[in-house]
């Protein structure tokens, strides 16, 4: 196990940044969010709760989620268009500085592909660097499922994510940030976890992580050190 010297090191030498979206990058969870905008909000808030702690699995939750919430196509373009995602204090410097030292930063979400894009274009990450679930509609614009083939779908889809990663871009370094226990568990393959508690804090992550940060200036005062 790498010590938190090493573990800043790493970071500091990192081929690719990954962020977990809701909670980390925003201020929100997306599904939350949609939830009360459709009028189930409590109801999947506390679900959500029960995901990120880990003791449900992602994918049933994530489908039990749904199935409450059956959003339509309309629904999620009004939610964009009238509360977008906010983003947390200092990500858009971090990932401005990143991009400035050639690192190449992904979203690697639990998340809606259509939200988390929308906040890929606030931080100039391209959309091909965006892994995030799809929403499926009929062609009457309501709800169909969504996409199960995506790994972000599923427990331990962000670490398959990363070793894809790997594989397409021979990266030697690549590190993962989030709020969640599906963030922690993709390390390994990452080669760094960084646990972030800037928005909500899980006890878990918190207790588990060797390097928990509340505050994105803290890996900004990192990669000045250099």
């Amino acid at each position: 196990m790498a010590s938190l010297l090493e573990m800043k090191e790493i970071f500091r030498s990192a081929d690719a940044v990954c962020f977990d979206v809701d909670s980390t990058v925003i201020r929100e969870e997306g599904i939350d969010e949609l939830a009360k905008f459709c009028g189930v909000g409590d109801a999947v808030a506390e679900m959500t709760r029960r995901a990120m702690g880990g003791t449900v699995t992602f994918k049933a939750a994530l489908t039990a989620r749904l199935a409450l919430i059956r959003p339509s196509y309309e629904q999620v373009q009004k939610l964009i268009s009238d509360n977008p995602p906010q983003l947390t204090p200092g990500i858009r410097e971090l990932v401005s500085r990143l991009h400035q030292r050639g690192v190449q930063v992904f979203l690697v979400s639990g998340g809606f592909q259509s939200i988390v894009e929308h906040v890929a274009l606030q931080l100039n990450i391209p959309t091909a660097n965006v892994f995030a679930n799809r929403l499926k509609f009929y062609f009457n614009g309501e709800y169909a499922g969504f996409d199960e083939t995506q790994p972000t779908a599923e427990s331990g889809g962000k670490g398959k994510v990363i070793t894809h990663l790997k594989e397409q871009f021979h990266f030697k370094k690549v590190v993962m940030i989030g709020d969640g226990a599906t963030d922690m568990e993709a390390c390994p393959p990452a080669d760094c976890f960084i646990g972030f508690g800037g928005n909500v804090i899980r006890k878990q992550v918190k207790e588990k992580a060797k390097w928990y940060i509340t505050h994105f200036d803290e890996l900004l005062k990192e990669l000045e050190e250099r």
